[in-house]
């Protein structure tokens, strides 16, 4: 069975190659789609019975792991050295320093990074992320997939 819960986010980045108009500073409103794998959970009295997972859980889980530390950031390749610099010299300047160009196709697979090691199994029912599913715009989005089967 899976399961998906969608979380939004606000935050600023920049391509510093692109040849258009993302080489220059900007924000998005993120979505992200968390698609979870697992059983269906038969245990009477247990408050996740007939549940993979409670929503509200996969939601609590992924604001504390990553959209609290994303909201309202700005995104910055550790390598755009005059960004990182300039941001740096902001008091109090929400930054998150990452080791990828923040597009959405390494956001995305950072996020499932993060991510994968927060969901798992913790009923007996072979809980594990599946999908990562990060929207840039409404008409743009980049999936990271589990690339192999959970043992």
């Amino acid at each position: 069975m899976f399961i998906t819960r969608r979380l939004e986010f606000d935050a600023g980045h920049r391509i510093p190659d692109h040849k258009s108009q993302c080489r220059h500073l900007h924000g998005h409103r993120y979505a992200i789609e968390i698609t979870l794998g697992g059983d269906i959970i038969q245990q009477a009295g247990n408050a996740a019975n007939g549940m993979v997972m409670d929503f509200s859980e996969v939601k609590a889980l992924a604001k504390t792991h990553l959209v609290d530390l994303w909201d309202h950031a700005f995104l910055a390749f550790a390598g755009d050295t005059a960004i990182v610099e300039f941001l740096g010299s902001l008091p109090g300047h929400k930054t998150v320093i990452l080791d990828c160009v923040p597009t959405a196709e390494n956001l995305a697979e950072k996020a499932f990074a993060i991510l994968d090691a927060v969901y798992r199994d913790s009923f007996g029912n072979h809980l594990h992320l599946e999908r990562i599913r990060l929207y840039e715009t409404p008409n743009c989005w980049a999936d990271a997939v589990r690339k192999a089967p959970i043992a």
